[in-house]
């Protein structure tokens, strides 16, 4: 598994797998990102995976401590990517347990999705071909990022790629479903954001009192469900 490293000030260190994003790269940080979970290094303080990367921030001084006892010395640095190479050696040809499959409820348009019109006029679609292209696709979460629980969604049809807003709106509502380029997402928070938002979910996919607080993580598998706007409040009440 080629890999680059890429230190972050003293504290982190980026590994890079390629400038591709592929489904082979996808699963291989998906395994990695398990067995960390499950065999944590005492120095790490937290990961970040990525679309072909992931980011491993960790404490020099734990490190230190352990070297010293150990009766050799290296930098934190050098030791956090030997532990890195060895990990990525032993895992050649290992794979992931089977992603979740999770289904989001969407309304699309209306006050729910006011860039629906322009997604289908863009593409020479009416807006219910819009809705069909984007409800019959099956997709992967790659990384949570941006905002707290905001998933980036690879699998869009191209058939429905539109270009970002030329100004960005000052406040997206949680639960915003977006096509940005040949992405979609799902805003998990209010917040600024400039994707064309075609429709709204009610579920709520950032929970800062929950563990863990985010609703979906890299890797899974994820559907969307047509739903009306009847359906829409009572599932938001319902999950409330």
């Amino acid at each position: 598994m080629p890999h680059q490293f890429f230190p972050l000030g003293e504290t982190a260190v980026t590994v890079q797998f390629g400038d591709r994003i592929t489904e082979e790269q996808h699963r291989n940080i998906l395994d990695i990102s398990a067995y960390i979970d499950e065999f944590p290094p005492k120095w790490m303080v937290e990961y970040v995976p990525a679309f072909t990367s992931i980011t491993f921030y960790y404490d020099p001084l734990l490190i230190f401590a352990e070297r010293e006892e150990a009766g050799y010395f290296e930098t934190a640095y050098e030791t956090v990517c030997h532990w890195i190479d060895e990990l990525i050696s032993g895992m050649q040809g290992s794979r992931n347990k089977e992603p979740r499959m999770i289904e989001i409820p969407v309304c699309y348009g209306g006050e729910f999705g006011p860039g629906l019109d322009f997604v289908a006029k863009h593409n020479k679609l009416t807006t219910d071909e819009v809705i069909h292209y984007h409800a019959g696709g099956d997709y992967t979460v790659y990384m949570i990022g941006f905002a707290p629980g905001f998933p980036y969604i690879g699998g869009l049809n191209e058939k429905i790629a539109a270009p970002r807003l030329d100004t960005p709106s000052r406040a997206v509502p949680a639960g915003s479903v977006g096509i940005a380029g040949k992405q979609t997402g799902i805003y998990s928070i209010q917040t600024p954001g400039g994707w064309r938002i075609i429709g709204q979910t009610p579920l709520k996919l950032f929970r800062p009192q929950s563990n863990p607080p985010s609703l979906l993580r890299a890797g899974d598998r994820l559907r969307f469900k047509p739903i009306s706007k009847e359906e829409f409040f009572h599932i938001k009440e319902t999950a409330e």
